[in-house]
C-alpha cells in the first residue's frame, strides 16, 4: 500500500506499481479540466470576482485548508452555454493575519482563490456535477505535489480533499452555506 497526495488530500492506493499510473487515471489535472478551469477564470475575472478591480467584502475568520481569513462570494454564472451555481472563496493568510490587515493590503495577503462551480448534468452525478479549481493570485493553477493541476474533480474517490470533505456538508448540496444559493 503506498500513499499519494492529492493537494492536502492523501488517497490509499493499493495494488499498483506506481504513484504516475494513478495519476494519469485521476478525474482532474486533464488537459480539458485545465482549459475549463482557464474560461472559468476568465468569467470570473469579467465578473469582479477575481483579480485586479475585484469588488471585496469583510473577511471572516477561516480554517485549513482554505485560509486564516476568507471572502466567499455565491453567484450564478454561465459558461459554455450552462448556467451554473458558482461558488467563489479567497483565501488568505498567513496565520495570524487580521481582517483590517487583509482589508488594507488583500493583494499582499491573498494565498489562493478555491472555485466550486456546478456544471451540467452528467459530469459528476455522484458530487452534484461541481467541478473544482485552486488557482494562485494571478490566475494559474494550483498544483498537488505530484504536480498534477487543480481543476476538475478533484480528490475523488479520496478520503480527504474538496470532494471528501464538502460530501459532509448538511442538506446534501454539498455547501457548508445551503440556504445561501437556493
Amino acid at each position: 500500500m503506498r500513499k499519494m497526495l492529492l493537494g492536502g488530500a492523501t488517497a490509499l492506493v493499493m495494488g499498483l506499481g506506481s504513484v504516475s499510473a494513478v495519476a494519469q487515471d485521476a478525474p482532474f489535472g486533464m488537459d480539458s479540466e485545465i482549459e475549463y478551469a482557464k474560461l472559468l477564470w476568465d468569467l470570473m475575472k469579467a465578473d469582479r470576482l477575481v483579480g485586479e478591480g475585484a469588488i471585496h467584502a469583510v473577511p471572516y475568520a477561516g480554517t485549513e485548508p482554505h485560509g486564516m481569513m476568507l471572502e466567499t462570494f455565491y453567484s450564478n454564472a454561465t459558461l459554455n452555454g450552462h448556467i451554473g451555481r458558482l461558488v467563489v472563496k479567497r483565501n488568505y493568510g498567513p496565520e495570524g493575519v487580521m481582517a483590517d490587515e487583509v482589508l488594507m493590503d488583500p493583494a499582499g495577503h491573498l494565498a489562493a482563490v478555491t472555485v466550486m462551480f456546478q456544471r451540467e448534468d452528467g459530469y459528476d452525478a455522484d458530487n452534484q456535477n461541481w467541478f473544482w479549481a485552486k488557482y494562485l493570485p494571478d490566475g494559474t493553477l494550483d498544483k498537488a505535489p505530484n504536480g498534477m493541476q487543480l481543476a476538475g474533480r478533484v480528490a475523488k474517490g479520496a478520503d480527504t480533499g474538496c470532494i471528501a470533505c464538502h460530501s459532509a456538508a448538511d442538506g446534501e448540496d454539498y455547501l457548508f452555506t445551503s440556504n445561501g444559493m437556493k
